[in-house]
């Protein structure tokens, strides 16, 4: 561990274990010791200690009193109590009152070096998670929108831009990367945003509603048409329509609504009387419209007509450090207040994960893993089977080039790029222990760089540091 040792108070009223605790923990750590409970509280009062070892049965003040007066004045502090046989249910209930754990007498030298290290393992980690809760707490809100990263910081920026200019905007990205949500931005952030937004999944409808969906129909214009209804244009009149999946459209529908477009009025299905609407339109789509026009499937003349402003939103895997704070904001919201994190191979194996789904799989693997932990923290084996499968292979290298040719070319090279890259950084880490300093040296690259590589590979530094 890199900087001052941590600190251990070792509390007893014999000098024979006084001098034992300190041989075996002097080495790896910095420790004071107390002859008895009175001289611990005075010491516990004047500065704070990572952890205290104390033991139970003392004059003056108990291990016990050690303990409330340690857990008063510093609660991140660790706290192991140490007991004769007779006291042990005497120290299990402490457990409950914040001692992390108990070392019953006698014990093993290797015992001691091990509990007090999984002691100040629970503190790094529950250090890490007040810390990771700050930065959620920090984390930029678009509405809805959230995360830290420069991708997604562009997007919004791009987004705030757009919205007062009364364009029609297209939304492009993976399936799961907020577009809907974006949509709502523009119309919060427009004038328009005290008028009615109004959201269809151009690809749910039947084929043989959209027309009547989009524009509303007469009544006795098709069997079951038993009244009039406005459609969904004038239902948005004076505010914004969001055409999620536009490019699922039929084609015919889509001449009529180029010409909506176009003339900023509609007709009613079974009418031939225009309705004039101001509408400002928001299309979303996963697919690439420009292929879809060259083959045919989508028309020209409505692409160059949507086409105002593109805004892409990024795929979760583009952004991988707003991995870890859009998996506590999602456990913030979730219905069980004891858990208090994720452990880090947990948070490893998130920020690794190829997530197809994006952020919208992200909010799904982690309601699964709340459901099925156990506490306190969520491990890897509470999260989604295919993402620890996921994050196995790709620390395992490519994969064979048969296999490859059955992928896409960017996703294979992407594949193969982001396998190499990890494994490089793991074993540059592992070579300078997590120097990074020393290893931007090997690398050939400014120390900020590498720290960028890290972070992006989700490889932490802290995992390679050894114990002074």
């Amino acid at each position: 561990m890199s900087g001052a040792k941590p600190s251990v108070l070792v509390v007893d009223d014999k000098e024979n274990m006084l001098k034992l605790f300190a041989r075996i923990l002097g080495d790896a750590y910095a420790v004071t010791t107390a002859p008895d409970g009175v001289q611990a509280l005075a010491l516990v009062s004047a500065r704070t200690f990572d952890v205290v070892v104390t033991d139970i049965q003392m004059p003056g003040a108990d291990g016990f009193t050690v303990l409330r007066e340690v857990k008063r004045r510093a609660p991140d502090t660790e706290v192991v109590l140490v007991t004769a046989y007779a006291s042990i249910p005497k120290a299990v209930e402490a457990i409950k009152d914040g001692a992390y754990d108990y070392l019953s007498k006698p014990f093993d030298p290797d015992e001691v070096a091990l509990v007090v290290a999984r002691a100040l393992e629970r503190q790094r980690q529950r250090r890490d998670a007040q810390g990771l809760a700050a930065r959620v707490a920090r984390m930029p809100d678009f509405h809805g929108l959230r995360g830290t990263s420069t991708a997604l910081q562009k997007t919004h920026a791009l987004l705030a831009q757009v919205a007062a200019r009364d364009l029609t905007v297209v939304l492009t990205g993976e399936t799961g990367t907020g577009k809907e949500l974006a949509a709502r931005a523009l119309h919060r952030e427009s004038p328009r945003r005290d008028k009615p937004f109004v959201a269809v999944n151009c690809g749910a409808l039947p084929a043989e509603l959209v027309e009547s969906e989009l524009f509303g129909h007469a009544k006795g214009a098709f069997t079951g048409a038993t009244g009039a209804k406005a459609g969904l244009f004038e239902e948005a009149h004076g505010g914004t329509l969001f055409l999620d999946e536009v490019g699922d459209l039929p084609l015919p529908v889509q001449v009529k609504l180029n010409r909506a477009l176009q003339e900023k009025e509609i007709r009613r299905v079974g009418t031939t009387t225009p309705v004039t609407v101001d509408v400002r339109v928001v299309a979303a789509t996963h697919r690439d419209l420009a292929q879809e026009v060259a083959q045919g499937r989508f028309r020209e003349d409505l692409y160059y007509r949507l086409g105002g402003v593109t805004v892409r939103m990024p795929a979760l895997r583009e952004r991988r450090e707003d991995i870890p704070l859009l998996a506590m904001h999602f456990l913030a919201g979730a219905n069980r207040p004891e858990l208090e994190g994720f452990t880090p191979p947990s948070l490893q194996a998130l920020t690794a994960a190829p997530w197809p789904g994006n952020v919208r799989q992200l909010q799904n693997a982690v309601a699964r893993a709340v459901a099925v932990a156990a506490g306190p923290r969520i491990t890897p084996e509470d999260l989604p089977p295919e993402l620890t499968v996921a994050r196995a292979s790709a620390t395992q290298g490519p994969l064979p080039a048969e296999a490859l040719a059955k992928q896409p070319y960017r996703e294979a090279v992407d594949r193969v790029r982001d396998a190499v890259s990890r494994d490089y950084l793991t074993a540059l880490m592992q070579e300078f222990s997590g120097n990074v300093t020393h290893a931007a040296e090997r690398a050939g690259m400014e120390r900020e760089s590498l720290h960028r590589l890290l972070k992006r590979y989700g490889v932490r530094t802290e995992d390679f540091k050894r114990g002074d």
